[in-house]
């Protein structure tokens, strides 16, 4: 198990447990983006803040790496976003056919190596003074019993038993998050996505460079996408779970029309994306989620390194103020707080995405259609992806947008919920 030392910090004067173990601020479990972000959002409070990650970093993330504006404008004072490619093109097809591209002459976004950035992200945060230890996967947290000495602690348990103690918790541990299941989040929406990393010889490479391809799949709500970074190219498909094989095959059949079936992946992967039920808690006592652990990501492109990222700082930013909440009545106050930043922000895109995804998945070819024909569509979403705008904020501006998602706008009206 590597680590910084994480007692070290906890200078004389310090408050300690029982067991003279140190008492932590803030713990962020998932040292992904939006535990990143919790952590540099708490440690740059002054916070005294333990990052744990279950991995060694750098570590490789399924994932295809685009940073959009939203993402970039979320990103720690300073960072510089470690591109591996600039976009300022985008090649549609409707199930590989009626293929158009359109070209935009500023960048529409940026494409990222997830292992770089996220590490990248993590070195932000120790320098604001947040402490990483790596190889520590979380059995479990308490909140009641032996292991918490008092009301204003947390317990996490480490797989070997150790126990961690802090004032705030922040769980931030991916979309099959521990942390989540302790607070009670639940899904509405389960996505399979498949992805390889093929790299190609430099004539190959530079016909894709500053290019993205997105194809709109054979399957109710599927896509597929072809990535460019350097040297290779990031290739993948997202459809609804349940559809595994066909998903399978979708990805095998879009490889060939690309022309990259000779070419042999240097990794193949998959993974799970999960939507929150409206109504979902993202609290529990003295334990906020962020990120995937939550179910934050946008339902239609499945886009969540920006929805991280925000989620992560929020989480971050309150969980101080829970740290230094005297009881459980002030704790939950600043609990709440934290649920209505991130429904009032990351909640309303989440809902006007999830009726995008309706109409898509009805009708994927008006979809191509507007992209590539529209040019007002086309000018919105290149808006969107610059962080010029928001898929909310159009959808309240534009009057045919909103006619047009109407009809499958379910709000998110369900108060929020502090599992006790």
């Amino acid at each position: 198990m590597s680590s910084e030392n994480a007692d070290a910090t906890a200078d004389a004067g310090h408050e300690r447990g029982e067991d003279g173990g140190p008492v932590w601020d803030v713990v962020v479990v998932g040292a992904g983006p939006a535990g990143a972000s919790a952590a540099y959002a708490a440690a740059s409070a002054g916070r005294r803040v333990l990052l744990l990650e279950k991995a060694e970093l750098p570590r490789y993330k399924t994932c295809g790496g685009g940073i959009i504006g939203p993402a970039r404008d979320s990103l720690p004072p300073g960072f510089v976003l470690p591109l591996r490619d600039r976009i300022h093109a985008v090649t549609f097809s409707l199930d590989g056919k009626l293929t158009r591209t359109r070209k935009s002459r500023k960048m529409l976004f940026g494409l990222v190596n997830r292992a770089e950035f996220d590490q990248a992200l993590v070195d932000t945060a120790t320098k604001a003074g947040a402490v990483l230890r790596t190889g520590a996967t979380v059995a479990r947290v308490e909140q009641h019993g032996a292991a918490v000495p008092d009301r204003r602690t947390a317990a996490v348990i480490l797989s070997d038993g150790e126990t961690v103690l802090a004032r705030a918790v922040v769980g931030a541990d991916g979309s099959a998050s521990r942390i989540g299941t302790h607070v009670g989040v639940e899904l509405d929406q389960v996505d399979l996505g498949l992805e390889a990393e093929i790299p190609v010889p430099a004539t190959v490479a530079e016909d894709w460079a500053g290019r993205v391809h997105l194809d709109w799949g054979p399957l109710p709500g599927s896509y597929g996408w072809v990535f460019p970074k350097g040297d290779t190219l990031t290739v993948g498909v997202i459809a609804a779970k349940g559809e595994g094989a066909a998903t399978k095959q979708y990805l095998t059949d879009y490889i060939a029309r690309l022309g990259l079936s000779g070419f042999e992946p240097s990794i193949s992967s998959g993974h799970l994306t999960r939507c929150r039920a409206a109504g979902s808690p993202l609290s529990r006592g003295r334990v906020l989620v962020c990120g995937d652990a939550a179910g934050l990501l946008e339902p239609w492109t499945r886009e969540g390194i920006s929805f991280a990222l925000r989620s992560g700082r929020l989480a971050g930013e309150w969980a101080v103020r829970i740290a230094e909440a005297q009881d459980a009545v002030d704790a939950r106050r600043q609990a709440l707080n934290y649920a209505f930043a991130v429904k009032a922000g990351l909640g309303v895109e989440m809902g006007v995405g999830k009726r995008l995804l309706t109409q898509f998945a009805r009708h994927p070819a008006v979809m191509h259609t507007a992209l590539t024909g529209f040019r007002p569509a086309w000018r919105a979403f290149a808006r969107v992806t610059s962080g010029a705008t928001t898929l909310a904020e159009l959808v309240r501006m534009h009057p045919v947008a909103h006619r047009m998602l109407s009809a499958t706008h379910k709000p998110d009206t369900a108060p929020e919920r502090d599992v006790k």
